[in-house]
Order: C-alpha cells, then sequence, then structure tokens
C-alpha cells in the first residue's frame, strides 16, 4: 500500500514524514519550497507496513521556478497512492491554497484524511472546525512535531487497508548512491535508469536537495538508487538548507554499498570531485566512475577517449582499479552498461578466494620481489588468507616482522591480486601480521 503526503507549503508535511517513518531523511526548515521531490519511506504499524510519500508543498502563481514542476511532482505522487493524507495547519486555518489542493483532491476518488497538524495542545483541537468546508470529511488533529494523536492517525489509515495484511519486509538489497558536484545529471541519470520523470531537473544548482531512495528492478537488477544533492566546497555552502542537503548526501554515501561518481565531460575533473571521491574511499564504498554529458563533446576520437581516462585515472591514483564509463544521461547512451558494472562491484565485495589458491599464486610473487629489508633483517611472508565476513576484502599476509613493511609493498601486494583475481570497483584492506 501507497499513502502520500500533499498540502501547501510549510504545513508539516516533511515534520509528519519524519514522524511516521521515524527518521530524519526529509530535510524540515522554515523555508517554504524546502521539499521538491516526492522521498519515500517506510512505515510499519501493528503488523502491517505501507511506502509513505512525501511531496512538496502545492503552490500556484508563485514566484518559484519550481512551482509547476513541484506540483507535477505532487500530482504524479496522488495517482500512485492508495490513500491520501491532505495536511493543513490548524494554527493559520484555511487559505486560499488549502482550497486549491482541496479541489485536486475531491476528484480524485482515494480515499483521503484531511489531518489539522500543528494541534500541539487539546484546546487548539476546537480551531478544526473550519475544515470541514473542504468537503472532505472528518480533520484528523496530530501534532507532527510532538507526536500527538499520530498513532491514532495511524490506525484510521491501517483500517483503510481493508483488512490485508502487508506482505512481508523487503530483502534486504544493495544500495547504489549516485554522487557528484552540483548540476552533473545525477537526478537526470535516475530518471534515465527507472523511465520517468520522478526527479526534477532544471539547469539551477542546488536543485535536489534531499537523499532520495528509489528502487529498481529491470532487466534482473535489483537494488535501490539513492538520488543525492550536490556536494559543493564548504566555503561555497551559505544556506542552511544547502549544509543539510549536503550533509544528507554525505550520509547517502555512508549508508551506500556502491557509489557512481559522476563527473562532468564538459568541465574535466575538478578539485570538488577528488574530495567526494576521498570521501568514497574513507568510507570504503565500490565505485564506478561516469563522465556525462559526452553527447555535448564533439570530438569523440578513441585518441581523445584514451586522454580523458588517463588523467581521470591518474587523478584517482593509486586506486585506479574501477569501471570507467562516458555516457550521457539525456541520450541514455551506455547507461545500462554503468547498472550492470554496479552489480558487479558489488558482487566483488563478496568475492571469496580458496586460500589454496591464494597461497599457490601469491608465495612465488613474494618470493620473486620479497619485502626490501630493514637494517640487515630479513622479512619473510610465509601464509596468507583471506578474511570472512568482512565488510571489503580483507586479505592476512603473516610473516616475522609485520613492523618493517610499509604502504609501498602493501600496494604491491594488493595490485598482484588485482592482477589474478576480480576485485574490480571495490577496496581492498591488506593487513600485516607476526605469524
Amino acid at each position: 500500500m501507497i499513502v502520500a503526503i500533499v498540502g501547501r507549503p510549510n504545513v508539516g508535511k516533511s515534520t509528519l514524514f519524519n514522524r511516521l517513518t521515524q527518521t530524519r531523511r526529509a530535510i524540515v526548515d522554515k523555508e517554504s519550497g524546502t521539499t521538491r521531490d516526492r522521498h519515500y519511506g517506510k512505515v510499519e504499524w501493528c503488523g502491517h507496513e505501507f511506502s509513505l510519500i512525501d511531496t512538496g508543498g502545492w503552490v500556484v502563481n508563485s514566484e518559484d521556478v519550481f512551482e509547476e514542476e513541484i506540483n507535477k511532482q505532487v500530482q504524479i505522487a496522488v495517482e500512485e497512492a492508495d490513500i491520501v493524507l491532505f495536511v493543513v495547519d490548524i494554527m493559520n486555518g484555511l487559505t486560499d491554497l488549502d482550497d486549491s489542493v482541496a479541489h485536486v483532491m475531491r476528484q480524485t476518488k482515494k480515499p483521503v484524511i484531511v489531518v489539522a497538524n500543528k494541534a500541539d495542545n487539546y484546546e487548539s483541537h476546537a480551531l478544526s472546525a473550519e475544515f470541514y468546508r473542504l468537503g472532505l470529511g472528518d480533520p484528523f488533529c496530530v501534532s507532527a512535531i510532538n507526536g500527538s494523536y499520530t498513532g491514532d492517525l495511524l490506525d484510521q489509515i491501517v483500517s483503510l487497508f481493508s483488512g490485508k495484511k502487508t506482505e512481508e519486509a523487503e530483502e534486504e538489497l544493495p544500495k547504489i548512491a549516485i554522487v557528484g558536484r552540483p548540476n552533473v545529471g545525477k537526478s537526470s541519470l535516475i530518471n534515465a535508469f527507472i523511465g520517468e520523470e520522478r526527479f526534477i531537473v532544471t539547469d539551477i544548482a542546488g536543485t535536489t536537495r534531499d537523499s532520495i531512495y528509489t528502487k529498481y528492478n529491470k532487466f534482473g537488477l535489483n537494488f535501490y538508487l539513492v538520488d543525492t544533492a550536490g556536494i559543493r566546497k564548504k566555503g561555497k555552502v551559505d544556506e542552511n538548507l544547502e549544509y543539510y542537503s549536503v550533509i544528507r548526501s554525505i550520509r547517502a554515501i555512508e549508508g551506500s554499498d556502491v557509489c557512481i561518481l559522476m563527473l562532468d565531460a564538459t568541465k574535466g575533473i575538478e578539485s570538488q570531485d577528488l574530495n567526494i571521491f576521498s570521501l568514497i574511499q574513507k568510507n570504503r564504498k565500490g565505485l564506478v566512475v561516469c563522465v556525462n554529458k559526452w553527447d555535448l563533446i564533439e570530438d569523440k576520437s578513441p585518441q581523445v577517449i584514451k586522454s580523458y581516462t588517463t588523467a581521470i585515472r591518474e587523478r584517482l591514483a593509486p586506486f585506479t582499479d574501477f569501471p570507467l564509463f562516458f555516457i550521457s544521461a539525456l541520450t541514455k547512451q551506455r547507461i545500462l552498461k554503468v547498472l550492470e558494472a554496479c552489480k558487479e562491484v558489488y558482487d566483488n565485495r563478496k568475492r571469496r578466494v580458496p586460500t589454496a589458491r591464494l597461497n599457490e599464486t601469491m608465495l612465488p610473487i613474494i618470493e620473486k620481489t620479497p619485502p626490501p629489508a630493514w637494517k640487515g633483517k630479513y622479512i619473510k611472508i610465509k601464509y596468507v588468507t583471506q578474511l570472512t565476513d568482512t565488510y571489503i576484502p580483507g586479505f592476512v599476509f603473516f610473516c616475522n616482522l609485520p613492523q618493517w613493511i610499509k604502504e609501498p609493498y602493501k600496494r604491491f601486494l594488493e595490485n598482484k591480486i588485482r592482477e589474478n583475481w576480480d576485485f574490480k570497483g571495490t577496496p581492498i584492506n591488506i593487513i600485516i601480521r607476526e605469524k
């Protein structure tokens, strides 16, 4: 079952979304128009589970450049939903915009619950009487900020499920986060993947604010795609909303399994791209690099592609073993290959190499190129094994003097493992221990 939250700006839709989903996924701010895209979450109540959609505030004849797109997203959410929560503000009373939203609600044949929000005390409940004018039934008084009567609201929602028990909780699916600087085409790429205009796309930097999860289940691929806000340099983040958007993006990286790092073909790789890459590296996430807007490049000769590839891999060194694609989210060029590569990188993170094969391959290589001696003492690596149940592949090398093996030799060992087994896109952990 799907439940959509709709209403004019600043009535507390995102606060209610966070309250019912018991998360802080939706950004809440006093500024109108904070939420723009549809935002999905899961709610569990009394053995039932349903999807909840947060939407942007419905506006008409405003100066907001996103007005038309936000209203389109609201209408799509209402079409998708089985039940609609129409949120109004009990303290401000009925407004012309509420009437405008109510007109849309009366045209839908779906159950609509009028939620009179900001009823922070019992005395304010009497103020809800004027919402009967909307012609949508009894208003339901709640306070999203302190949780008052939200349990009763959930009871009312699940009572409309016709006694159906919700399906079992979904399996844990891989999470693919699409990250990059503002305006590199992250939302356009997800729209291209899923084949619909789910996310608002404009030329204005900072259009996406929340990190939004979308389930993708096509062509035998099944995972969550996470659209994130563009990450700018700290010095350029000058408003609260953008600050929280960047924090959400960083959390999305932390919570993902594989990150698609998007670069702009018209601008090349910049310092902020390196900062985002280092964030992915520090969190030990799988990596796929996409150079978007390739349709805008006139010269697409093999020499140009080779020079682009060399420049990117050199800037991201020493980690160079990752898939790299030149794509266009606008023309959908090579986008399916990106998803297939994400699946491969996710599988590589779980790859297990038998201990016998590891020793057969690695020990002769180590014997041929041993670690450098330290103050006349020779370092001998006798045995290697892969750790089990680790977040990323981890290999332990046992030797007599582990403290004298330095980073360059660890990188040598990692490169040799990558040459012999497919760990493309995933970090590897090299551990040296005393035998």
